[in-house]
This record gives C-alpha cells, sequence and structure tokens, in this order.
C-alpha cells in the first residue's frame, strides 16, 4: 500500500437539498476499487449563505468538493482559478484543492455529458432541443456546441429565460431559437431532447411522444423512469438517464481529485444501478 492509498484524505458534495445525492456512493465505490482506503467522501447541506462559512473550515485534509444547486455559480467569487470550461457557462461542479490551499474550480457536467452520448452512439446531429433553463440547461448547451450542427430550440416559460438562453447561445457559438413552454410537445421530433428541468415538470408530454423518436436525454434520476423516459422507451426511442450523467461527471471529479486515472466507470455505475435498485437507465 503506498502513503497516498493510506493517507487520509476526505471530499464531499454539498447543495441544498443533499440528502438525496448520489455522489457519496459512486466516489466511494472509485475508492474502493481504487485501493485509496484512506480517502473519505461524505455529504453536506450547504446553501448559499453557509457556503463561505464552510470554506473557511476547509484545510490541507481536503482534496475536493463536487457542488449542485445552489452553489455552481455562488461558489465563483471563492476560488482561486476557474476552468475554462467552467467559466465557458459560468457554473462550476467540480472544487480541486491542492496542497498549498489553492482552490481551482472545474466543470465536469459538460464532457460528461458528451461522454454519455458518445458511449450511446451519438456523436453528432443535425438539431436538437431543450427543455428548461438554468445551470444545467447551459451545460447542455455547451455539449451541444460540441456535437450539434444546426440548430437548437431552447423551450422555457418565460421571456427572460428566453433571453438568457439566447445569450449563451451566442457566448458558446450554438445557434439557439426559443419556443414559449406551450409548445414543448414540438420539442419531442428532434433527433435529440434534452431534457434539464425538475421532476415533474415534463409529465405532461409523456403523451405527446411520437413513434419512433431519436434520442431522449433526461438528467434525472429518481425518480426514474420519468413518464417521459418510459414513453420514450416505450415507443422505441433511445434513453439516457441522470444516472449517465452523474457517473460520467464524477468519473472526471475522482480522476481531478486523486490524481489517478482512469476512475472505473463500470464499478461506479453498478453502485449507483444499486443504489437506486436497478431502475436507473434505460
Amino acid at each position: 500500500m503506498t502513503t497516498r492509498e493510506a493517507e487520509a484524505r476526505r471530499a464531499a458534495v454539498l447543495g441544498s437539498p443533499i440528502a438525496h445525492s448520489l455522489s457519496p456512493v459512486l466516489h466511494r465505490a472509485a475508492y474502493a476499487e481504487l485501493g485509496l482506503t484512506g480517502w473519505t467522501y461524505d455529504r453536506f447541506e450547504v446553501d448559499e449563505a453557509r457556503l463561505p462559512g464552510f470554506f473557511a473550515t476547509l484545510d490541507a485534509g481536503w482534496a475536493g468538493l463536487s457542488l449542485t444547486m445552489p452553489l455552481k455559480r455562488a461558489v465563483i467569487p471563492l476560488l482561486d482559478e476557474i476552468s475554462d470550461t467552467a467559466r465557458s457557462v459560468e457554473a462550476v461542479n467540480t472544487v480541486v484543492l491542492t496542497g498549498d490551499g489553492h482552490r481551482v474550480g472545474d466543470n465536469t457536467d459538460i464532457p460528461g455529458l458528451i461522454a454519455a452520448l458518445r458511449e450511446r452512439g451519438v456523436e453528432k446531429v443535425e438539431e436538437a432541443a431543450v427543455l428548461g433553463a438554468g445551470a444545467t440547461a447551459s451545460s447542455a448547451l455547451a455539449a451541444l456546441a460540441r456535437v450539434c450542427s444546426g440548430p437548437v430550440t431552447a423551450y422555457v416559460r418565460s421571456a427572460a429565460r428566453a433571453g438568457e438562453m439566447r445569450g449563451w447561445g451566442e457566448r458558446l457559438g450554438v445557434d439557439v431559437r426559443t419556443a414559449d413552454w406551450s409548445d414543448a410537445a414540438r420539442a419531442l421530433t428532434a433527433p435529440l431532447v434534452v431534457a434539464t428541468t425538475p421532476a415533474g415538470a415534463t409529465d405532461e408530454l409523456a403523451r405527446s411522444v411520437p413513434e419512433g423518436p431519436g434520442t431522449l436525454f433526461d438528467v434525472l434520476y429518481d425518480p426514474w423512469p420519468t413518464p417521459l423516459a418510459a414513453a420514450w422507451s416505450a415507443r422505441g426511442g433511445a434513453v439516457l438517464g441522470g444516472l449517465d450523467l452523474l457517473v460520467h461527471q464524477a468519473v472526471l471529479q475522482v480522476e481531478l481529485m486523486t490524481g489517478r486515472s482512469p476512475a472505473p466507470l463500470a464499478a461506479m455505475r453498478a453502485a449507483g444501478e444499486a443504489a437506486l435498485g436497478g431502475s436507473a437507465g434505460a
């Protein structure tokens, strides 16, 4: 056993709410597979107001943090450096803590989305649709900048959200068009649909899934399958779920925090599926 494997290092996921997070399951599975017996990974309920105080408690024993909502943008002023990927969407979901106390922010959601799509054979599409707006939607646009050769239509609930999505499109070099949520059923005819909305938001669309649909990437993993994902699969379409994204972005987090590559994708996915009772993915 090497010194690094036995060394006590800490990592955790922060957010609010956080009790549902599967990140501890995935990261602990990776540590076990890699033989990092001294490493621990926990979860902490931390909102925007409590984030600076939590950062003040970090010491040299910490290796990294995973961040979920509502912290992906709130954390940026607390960092010493952020990657170009994170800067492109002004969203950080990973903080790597170096031995000298340097705090480096990164975004593994974007390459995680791309890797998950490639794993299912989705390399390029001519157009795509995004359901919803916000931090996850902007990460989806950044991923689609590399996957989609044509326009991306974002279906949103307000003019303000529409303006934000068009702004992200300009920044990321994506031809973003917007449409009102009342027309969201039209999105389902796109060859690739990315649903970034909270649980329940797309349930009404399940009855509108066409025969022989393309690929649906629904970023939820609990509950799973969503009514939309179930209807999509029943009509012969390819479905990716939130666990696909979570595992691929967690693989990159493990590599960044531990310095070990490649991270054990299969073991991490198996742990996630077991935690969800084998119902994740499609």
